[in-house]
């Protein structure tokens, strides 16, 4: 995570500020980070992957080419998720049915 935070404080363009939404894994929320003076981190609320696009895109995903498989071999998931992941990109209205939830918009024209 630590390499992580330092790519994308470099990536900041000068006299701008990232920030970041997260969930609570351990690995974001641990005291051991040193977080770049560019960079604030958000995090969710606990227990609430609903409100996180990137859980909604593997839970499509699981649900659409991943589930109910046996992989031999290592590559072969890798390989799978790399394939899934290539026709999720082919699909951006998907994509951005995914992302857009309603309920994330109420009282606010989208």
């Amino acid at each position: 995570m630590q390499l992580h935070l330092n790519e994308i404080s470099q990536h900041v363009a000068r006299n701008a500020h990232a920030v970041l939404l997260l969930d609570r894994a351990g690995w974001h929320t641990t005291d051991k980070l040193t977080i770049p003076a560019n960079i604030t981190l958000i995090f969710l609320p606990s227990r609430s992957p609903e409100l996180n696009p990137v859980e909604n895109i593997w839970q499509y995903m699981r649900q659409n080419w991943l589930s109910n498989r046996v992989f031999e071999t290592c590559d072969a998931i890798i390989d799978a998720a790399s394939a899934a992941w290539e026709k999720l990109l082919s699909e951006p209205q998907t994509i951005m049915s995914i992302g857009l939830c309603d309920w994330a918009h109420v009282g606010q024209s989208k």
